[in-house]
């Protein structure tokens, strides 16, 4: 490996995952290719802009010739591709997107490593294809995929043309499957971050239903810590769960984001729930561990990390809620709040 290329490197996990890389791998090219979507931002990779390791190109893993230009000018012989809609919302909205991108996507970057002859594909997928998880089980890789919502089921679609291509074309490809990332950098449609800011601004924090849907949040330099050691150590055409293995309620998690800020758990406000809201993901991390990773922080760590970088990053988010961001919260949440 010399030159990666990283989709969605602009975006949440990606820009993460590019700071490891460059801190870890002195001799590594890293390029990232974004869309630079509404959560995709070129603030995210400001850090990167005068290290000489570090290229961005601009373009859509959905343009064919934009994807194969840059694997053939920049010689890329890895992909590590976390470029997706994903946010479960979004998805009931606009579901065509999310088929466009997680689904055909993949294909086109799959048909590019088969081109270039790439030495390895990581996929970065997500815990919720599995779907709901009843309470005694905990998904092991093998275990059959049951996505209930259009975002779940295009990352589900993405992952059986991946293994689909490593046994067709022998493609040396791997997919890792995360639990729920915090950290810096999220864009704050996500609970976390959602919860975060808005309770900073005395905001109602709108929690779906009961608040007892059960989630494993995991600190995003963790998971980003998994998918390196996937990469460089994993077996291609494998899945590798990656997460803490602690299981938290929704409600607790927003109680716990109001205590670290001092504000009164008053405003927690229940609204309606969305539809197919998966009750519990839980899922076995004993195949990655095997590899030699383990998560460094617990979820009270993980999220106090959090929470301190959004209250001392509000230059980076602000921004954002007064934008795009402000028509998708009155969409999504407006008249959950006023019937609650």
């Amino acid at each position: 490996m010399r030159n990666l290329l990283v989709t969605g490197g602009a975006g949440f996990i990606g820009c993460n995952f590019v700071e490891l890389l460059l801190e870890r791998y002195p001799d590594y090219r890293v390029i990232v290719f974004d869309k630079l979507t509404y959560a995709g931002r070129p603030e995210n990779l400001a850090r990167f802009r005068g290290d000489a390791r570090f290229t961005f190109v601009r373009g859509d893993i959905c343009d064919t010739e934009a994807v194969r230009s840059t694997f053939r000018e920049h010689q890329i012989d890895t992909l590590v591709s976390f470029a997706a809609e994903t946010h479960v919302d979004r998805s009931i909205m606009a579901p065509d997107a999310f088929i466009r991108t997680d689904v055909f996507g993949t294909y086109v970057l799959l048909e590019a490593m088969r081109e270039y002859q790439l030495e390895r594909g990581l996929f970065v997928s997500t815990d919720e294809v599995y779907g709901h998880i009843e309470p005694g089980h905990s998904s092991v890789e093998d275990d059959p995929m049951k996505p209930r919502s259009p975002y779940a089921a295009s990352k589900a679609g993405a992952e059986h043309l991946i293994y689909a291509y490593h046994i067709t074309y022998g493609l040396p490809v791997l997919v890792t499957r995360g639990t729920n990332n915090i950290g810096p950098y999220q864009y704050p449609e996500k609970a976390v971050p959602l919860f975060v800011t808005n309770a900073i601004d005395d905001i109602p924090l709108p929690l779906y239903g009961d608040g007892r849907q059960m989630r494993d949040y995991q600190y995003v330099m963790d998971h980003c810590e998994g998918i390196d050691v996937a990469l460089h150590h994993g077996a291609v055409g494998e899945a590798y769960n990656i997460g803490s293995g602690v299981e938290t309620e929704n409600i607790v998690m927003a109680h716990a984001i109001l205590d670290l800020l001092g504000k009164p758990h008053s405003l927690i406000r229940p609204v309606a729930d969305r539809p197919g809201h998966d009750r519990r993901y839980s899922v076995r991390t004993d195949k990655i561990r095997a590899l030699g990773w383990q998560p460094r922080h617990d979820f009270a760590a993980a999220l106090e990390r959090t929470v301190r970088w959004y209250a001392a990053n509000e230059a980076w988010w602000r921004p954002i809620k007064s934008g795009e961001y402000r028509e998708f919260y009155r969409q999504q949440y407006q008249s959950r709040l006023g019937q609650a």
